[in-house]
């Protein structure tokens, strides 16, 4: 995938380019990894071409009760026994925002771990933009400051906008997306550790909902956070507060922990599966094409659900 910015004669132009390729050398191996998980995920699945209003032919199909007669195809129709309509593909692309939490909790990563939470948020918000882009959606990074925009020029824009997060301090103090309006009926991505107040949380989906807004979420934890594999003495340390606690047997609070991570997380969910929104959890130590393709799906699916009606209808 190549980070330079799109051509222009102008000296601003060629200044965001020669600073995008300057901040993709600093992370080439998440952008490698990012399209090598994005052509894993693109092989296990269908196209995402769709039935809607459009000039592009799609396919033939069988006449159904319903179709007028303008739809059917009497060409095609001449060389068999049967009536076919000729179904043209959809042209209007979704409006996907995708946001990758940059908070300081998220430069998390154990010995049990293989990265931080970021990098892999960071790769699976790239390569979800490569087949999105792929299936001919306009997306954007959100908090970015741009808007959604289809083609490789979008996939150039988000890795910069996520390259240059930690320069931002606008995006990397903030553990919540931010409370944009957006389009209604746009698809929100939100891709975090969601370890914040659930309450907060909570808030800050229904406000998108509020206003028309699918939402899909993806927590990203590392195996320490989701195991507690601690014995002994061990003493927590906060990432986004100067907090330390010192345990002498640090599995006597993994019940306790276990629980509350649950009561924090179902609060979360119930609160998503109420609005319409998805909610999936991701290990660092797994697979990241799994989360990639249950996010996809999700998309994929909510995306068909407000396809246009066949033409004639």
């Amino acid at each position: 995938m190549s980070l330079s910015g799109p051509h222009s004669a102008s000296s601003g132009a060629i200044g965001l380019r020669e600073q995008a390729e300057a901040l993709a050398e600093a992370m080439p191996p998440l952008v490698t990894e990012a399209e090598h998980v994005a052509s894993t995920v693109a092989q296990g699945v269908h196209g995402r071409r769709r039935t809607g209003m459009g000039e592009t032919f799609w396919q033939f199909r069988r006449y159904r009760e319903g179709d007028t007669a303008s739809s059917v195809d009497w060409r095609h129709s001449a060389r068999s026994t049967h009536l076919f309509v000729r179904e043209t593909e959809r042209e209007a692309a979704e409006s996907i925002w995708i946001w990758r939490d940059s908070s300081a909790s998220m430069d998390y990563a154990s010995d049990f771990a293989p990265c931080t939470k970021k990098d892999r948020a960071t790769v699976i918000a790239l390569a979800l933009s490569s087949l999105l882009v792929q299936g001919g959606e306009s997306v954007a990074a959100l908090g970015a400051g741009f808007t959604p925009t289809p083609g490789r020029a979008a996939l150039r824009r988000m890795a910069h906008a996520l390259i240059d997060a930690p320069e931002n301090e606008a995006t990397n103090t903030e553990s919540l997306p931010p409370p944009e309006h957006l389009p209604r009926y746009s698809q929100v991505v939100l891709i975090s550790d969601f370890l914040s107040p659930a309450e907060e949380i909570v808030e800050r989906i229904k406000r998108y909902a509020s206003e028309g807004i699918r939402g899909h979420m993806i927590q990203v934890l590392d195996p320490a956070e989701e195991d507690l594999p601690f014995s002994g003495r061990t003493e927590f340390e906060g990432v986004e507060e100067e907090l330390r606690l010192m345990v002498g047997r640090a599995q006597n609070l993994r019940e306790a922990y276990h629980q509350r991570l649950d009561i924090h997380r179902n609060r979360i969910v119930e609160t998503a599966r109420r609005i319409n929104f998805t909610f999936a959890t991701h290990r660092t130590d797994r697979s990241p094409q799994t989360a990639l393709l249950a996010l996809y799906g999700a998309l994929s699916g909510a995306i068909a659900a407000r396809k246009p009606p066949r033409p004639g209808m």
